[in-house]
């Protein structure tokens, strides 16, 4: 009888320790911070004729800031770091740059309803401004302007305050090159799109809580 008793306890112990893990793993933390780390392509229609940067580049640097105003939806303000440099057959020149977006979060994760418990997806968008700087003599060639950032994240969760997750976002620019005569001296200058991929990790600044 007491064998029994043990066994039915350990098995209830269990239940309740894998319900609260799961319970745990849907909690969404109100505040974020995200950190990542990839690389770039920059669009070759950016650049003016007879310039192009690399197909695939790095550093690509990512810092933001995080709010879920609800369970499945909220904002984010995050800063973004890429370099590029020319390609073998263009004059050389490399390039600094920057952004900031505002952007609206939403989590469909749990409306997808196959994912597995510790996974998420996260979609994000929203307006920001760049800032385009080509180092050493063609400084005079730096851009500011809007821009538009869409994409999308995958989140797995390693404990309950932190997760690991890979990004693929676009950049648009919302802007038009300056018109150089002769064309090569507006090397360096940029204004076109950006394809970014990167690894990064989600922490929770806030713990765990619902966010209704």
């Amino acid at each position: 009888m007491h064998h029994n008793l043990k066994n039915y306890l350990l098995i209830f112990s269990a239940i309740i320790i894998v319900s609260n893990c799961n319970a745990q793993l849907k909690v969404t933390s109100k505040w974020k911070a995200l950190i990542a780390l990839g690389f770039n392509s920059p669009n070759e229609s950016g650049f003016v004729e007879g310039g192009k940067a690399q197909s695939l580049n790095f550093p690509m640097v990512n810092l933001g800031i995080e709010h879920m105003l609800k369970r499945h939806y909220g904002v984010r303000l995050d800063f973004g770091f890429n370099r590029f440099k020319n390609e073998n057959d263009v004059p050389e020149f490399k390039v600094n740059y920057s952004r900031v977006n505002a952007q609206f979060v939403f989590d469909p994760s749990d409306m997808i309803g196959f994912l597995p418990q510790r996974m998420r997806t996260i979609l994000h968008a929203g307006p920001g401004l760049s800032f385009v700087k080509p180092l050493g003599t063609l400084g005079d060639n730096k851009q500011t302007y809007l821009n538009f950032l869409g994409g999308l994240e995958i989140h797995y969760a390693i404990k309950e305050r932190l997760s690991i997750y890979t990004d693929i976002s676009y950049i648009y620019g919302l802007t038009s090159l300056d018109d150089y005569n002769p064309a090569l001296d507006g090397l360096g200058a940029f204004n076109g799109d950006i394809f970014n991929i990167s690894i990064g990790l989600s922490v929770s600044l806030s713990g765990c809580q619902y966010c209704d």
